[in-house]
């Protein structure tokens, strides 16, 4: 009997999170991304942008439970992806 999988479109958003370090990189690029296309504040030093940029995700589950492993993968994202 075959198994029927259904898989979600790569560009369909989710608002599912998830306590661990891959869905919480997914949703740390996303709100880099639209922290640094909706602030121009080029100013503010990388640590700034990312506590602001953490802030906005604190409710994460990932985040809530391991805050210090959750800011070197956002760290690591930054340089990973070209972010700055």
């Amino acid at each position: 009997m075959p198994i029927a999988v259904s898989f979600s479109p790569s560009n369909e958003k989710s608002d599912r999170l998830f306590n661990n370090a891959d869905n919480f990189a997914m949703i740390f690029d996303e709100a880099w991304k639209n922290y640094q296309s909706k602030k121009g504040e080029n100013k503010l030093s990388q640590e700034t942008k990312l506590n602001l940029v953490l802030d906005t995700i604190k409710d994460h589950p990932f985040l809530l439970g391991s805050p210090s492993i959750a800011k070197e993968v956002a760290k690591f994202r930054i340089r990973l992806l070209d972010l700055i």
